[in-house]
Protein backbone atom coordinates (compact mmCIF):
# COMPACT_ATOMS: atom_id res chain seq x y z
CA UNK A 1 0.00 0.00 0.00
CA UNK A 2 1.38 3.46 -0.66
CA UNK A 3 0.71 6.03 1.24
CA UNK A 4 1.98 9.83 1.40
CA UNK A 5 3.31 10.77 5.01
CA UNK A 6 1.63 14.09 6.61
CA UNK A 7 3.67 14.15 9.30
CA UNK A 8 6.96 12.56 10.70
CA UNK A 9 6.92 8.77 11.54
CA UNK A 10 9.67 7.02 13.27
CA UNK A 11 11.33 4.35 11.49
CA UNK A 12 9.27 5.36 8.98
CA UNK A 13 10.02 8.21 7.10
CA UNK A 14 9.47 12.46 7.08
CA UNK A 15 6.35 14.52 6.13
CA UNK A 16 5.47 14.19 2.47
CA UNK A 17 7.24 10.73 1.95
CA UNK A 18 5.94 8.47 -0.31
CA UNK A 19 6.14 5.53 1.64
CA UNK A 20 5.26 1.95 0.81
CA UNK A 21 3.92 -0.19 4.10
CA UNK A 22 1.69 -2.99 4.93
CA UNK A 23 -2.00 -2.79 4.29
CA UNK A 24 -3.12 -3.35 7.97
CA UNK A 25 -0.36 -0.88 9.09
CA UNK A 26 -1.69 1.56 6.69
CA UNK A 27 -5.65 0.94 7.16
CA UNK A 28 -5.73 0.13 10.83
CA UNK A 29 -2.77 2.82 12.19
CA UNK A 30 -1.61 5.59 9.82
CA UNK A 31 -4.40 6.35 7.89
CA UNK A 32 -6.72 6.41 11.29
CA UNK A 33 -4.69 8.56 13.28
CA UNK A 34 -4.22 11.64 10.06
CA UNK A 35 -0.40 10.47 9.48
CA UNK A 36 -0.73 9.28 6.07
CA UNK A 37 -3.02 9.48 3.49
CA UNK A 38 -3.75 7.04 0.09
CA UNK A 39 -0.94 7.57 -2.56
CA UNK A 40 -3.44 8.57 -5.96
CA UNK A 41 -2.36 9.77 -8.39
CA UNK A 42 -4.21 13.26 -7.78
CA UNK A 43 -2.82 13.00 -4.54
CA UNK A 44 0.49 13.12 -5.93
CA UNK A 45 0.33 15.26 -8.33
CA UNK A 46 -0.82 18.06 -5.44
CA UNK A 47 2.41 16.80 -3.35
CA UNK A 48 5.02 17.54 -6.58
CA UNK A 49 3.23 20.84 -6.70
CA UNK A 50 4.06 21.47 -2.84
CA UNK A 51 7.13 20.48 -2.80
CA UNK A 52 7.83 22.61 -5.89
CA UNK A 53 6.27 25.41 -3.98
CA UNK A 54 8.46 24.72 -0.47
CA UNK A 55 11.70 23.96 -2.22
CA UNK A 56 12.65 27.42 -1.62
CA UNK A 57 11.48 28.19 1.68
CA UNK A 58 13.33 25.03 2.91
CA UNK A 59 16.58 25.94 1.57
CA UNK A 60 16.51 28.15 4.08
CA UNK A 61 15.62 26.28 6.75
CA UNK A 62 18.41 24.25 6.32
CA UNK A 63 21.03 27.36 6.09
CA UNK A 64 19.70 28.12 9.38
CA UNK A 65 19.85 24.31 10.42
CA UNK A 66 23.09 24.12 9.68
CA UNK A 67 24.35 27.62 11.32
CA UNK A 68 22.90 25.92 14.84
CA UNK A 69 24.49 22.98 13.69
CA UNK A 70 27.60 24.74 14.21
CA UNK A 71 27.40 26.89 17.36
CA UNK A 72 26.50 23.77 18.95
CA UNK A 73 29.44 21.71 17.99
CA UNK A 74 31.47 24.80 19.45
CA UNK A 75 29.42 24.48 22.60
CA UNK A 76 31.38 22.71 26.02
CA UNK A 77 28.64 20.75 27.43
CA UNK A 78 29.43 19.81 31.23
CA UNK A 79 26.02 18.19 33.17
CA UNK A 80 26.42 17.86 36.81
CA UNK A 81 25.08 14.85 38.08
CA UNK A 82 24.96 13.46 41.61
CA UNK A 83 27.61 10.58 41.77
CA UNK A 84 27.83 7.33 44.15
CA UNK A 85 31.23 4.96 44.68
CA UNK A 86 33.50 5.65 42.42
CA UNK A 87 32.41 7.22 38.84
CA UNK A 88 28.31 5.58 38.73
CA UNK A 89 26.15 7.85 38.78
CA UNK A 90 23.14 8.22 41.00
CA UNK A 91 19.98 7.40 38.15
CA UNK A 92 21.17 8.35 34.40
CA UNK A 93 21.54 11.21 32.26
CA UNK A 94 19.95 10.58 28.65
CA UNK A 95 18.53 12.85 26.00
CA UNK A 96 16.13 14.93 28.19
CA UNK A 97 19.59 16.31 30.29
CA UNK A 98 21.26 17.19 27.25
CA UNK A 99 18.43 19.15 25.93
CA UNK A 100 18.19 21.09 29.41
CA UNK A 101 22.27 21.66 28.62
CA UNK A 102 21.64 23.11 25.57
CA UNK A 103 18.74 25.27 26.38
CA UNK A 104 21.04 26.86 29.30
CA UNK A 105 23.49 27.74 26.81
CA UNK A 106 20.69 28.76 24.25
CA UNK A 107 20.06 26.95 22.14
CA UNK A 108 15.92 24.87 22.71
CA UNK A 109 15.73 21.82 21.03
CA UNK A 110 13.16 19.10 22.07
CA UNK A 111 14.65 16.12 23.18
CA UNK A 112 12.69 13.99 20.71
CA UNK A 113 15.69 15.45 18.37
CA UNK A 114 18.28 14.15 20.53
CA UNK A 115 19.60 10.73 20.78
CA UNK A 116 22.48 9.23 23.09
CA UNK A 117 25.39 7.13 21.79
CA UNK A 118 24.73 3.95 23.50
CA UNK A 119 21.41 5.13 25.62
CA UNK A 120 21.39 6.50 28.98
CA UNK A 121 24.71 6.97 30.16
CA UNK A 122 25.65 5.60 34.17
CA UNK A 123 29.29 6.66 34.52
CA UNK A 124 31.00 10.32 34.47
CA UNK A 125 33.11 10.59 31.63
CA UNK A 126 33.10 12.51 28.00
CA UNK A 127 29.72 10.93 25.42
CA UNK A 128 28.39 11.53 21.63
CA UNK A 129 24.91 12.55 21.06
CA UNK A 130 23.30 12.91 17.48
CA UNK A 131 21.28 15.88 17.32
CA UNK A 132 18.48 16.08 14.27
CA UNK A 133 17.61 19.75 13.46
CA UNK A 134 16.61 19.41 10.12
CA UNK A 135 15.80 15.97 8.25
CA UNK A 136 18.69 16.77 6.14
CA UNK A 137 20.97 18.17 8.88
CA UNK A 138 22.06 16.47 11.88
CA UNK A 139 24.78 17.28 14.09
CA UNK A 140 27.24 15.36 16.93
CA UNK A 141 28.06 16.90 19.47
CA UNK A 142 30.49 15.77 22.80
CA UNK A 143 29.20 16.27 26.48
CA UNK A 144 30.93 15.60 29.25
CA UNK A 145 29.07 14.12 32.60
CA UNK A 146 30.77 15.48 35.44
CA UNK A 147 30.35 15.36 39.88
CA UNK A 148 28.12 17.69 41.50
CA UNK A 149 29.79 19.43 43.73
Amino acid sequence: MELILKQDVENLGFKDDVVTVKNGYGRNFLIPTGHAVLATSSAKKVLAENLKQRAFKEKKEIDEANAIAEAIKALDIKIASKTGQGDKLFGSVNNSNVAEALAKEGHTIEKKFISVVGGNVKRLGKYDASVRLHREVSADIQFEVVAQA
